[in-house]
Formats: structure tokens, C-alpha cells, sequence
């Protein structure tokens, strides 16, 4: 996240750690481990429409690895099985974003800061 905010001129550190304690709800968190140490995390919403994918981080050096599209993978497997979209924001010009498209999900907004993606189960359009 702090390389995409730098890029942009909005990397401030207490900003960002606030914005993430503001939300942090320890039920909706998943610590990723992989060789006894901690790679990673991401926080699942469960809202009533939908399931809101708030984060999904790993070290630099586990990018590109194939572990974020299991992840959402197993998390796209959860949401066909409660038949609810997948929701997301991804910050405009971050790397994530195309990410989020190769792995099934389609623009659905633009605002100032942000891209805003969905993923509907079985293809679903709705």
C-alpha cells in the first residue's frame, strides 16, 4: 500500500494506521503465515448484500507468488457458497488493480482516490 500512496503524494503513516485501527474488527481478520513467520493478512466484512474485502496485504517479497489469487480463490469459494458478491476498493494507479481484474473482478466505480470492484457468483451481472 505505502509504494501506491507514495506514488500519488498521500502516504502518511499515522493516516494510514488510523484509517486501519478505525476498522479493525479482529473476527473479520486473517493473519496469512507461511515459514513460521507472518507474510501477510486480509479483512473479509460480512454485510448483508455482500462481503466487503477491505484488505488484502503480503510482504513485498510474497507478491507475485501466486498466494493473493489463492486467497481469492478460497474467498470467491465463500462467497458463491453464501451467494453474495464480493466487494473492493483498490487505490487508482496502484499494481492491485490489475490484479483484482485478472482474477474475475470488473470496475464498477471511479472516484477520486479509489477503484471500486465487484465479483458475482457464477458470473452474475446483478
Amino acid at each position: 500500500m505505502r509504494p501506491s500512496l507514495e506514488a500519488i503524494g498521500r502516504f502518511d503513516p499515522q493516516r494510514a494506521r488510523m484509517r486501519f485501527l478505525e476498522g479493525f474488527v479482529p473476527d473479520d481478520t486473517v493473519r496469512l503465515c507461511a515459514d513460521g513467520q507472518t507474510v501477510g493478512f486480509f479483512v473479509l466484512k460480512s454485510r448483508e448484500t455482500h462481503l466487503f474485502l477491505d484488505h488484502l496485504y503480503f510482504l513485498p517479497s510474497y507478491q507475485g507468488r501466486g498466494a493473493g489469487s489463492v486467497i481469492l480463490q478460497r474467498l470467491k469459494d465463500k462467497a458463491a457458497k453464501e451467494r453474495l458478491p464480493i466487494r473492493l476498493c483498490a487505490l487508482r494507479g496502484s499494481r492491485s488493480n490489475d490484479f483484482y481484474k485478472r482474477n474475475g473482478f470488473r470496475l464498477v466505480a471511479v472516484e477520486e482516490f479509489d477503484n471500486l470492484y465487484v465479483w458475482h457468483p457464477e458470473g452474475e451481472t446483478r
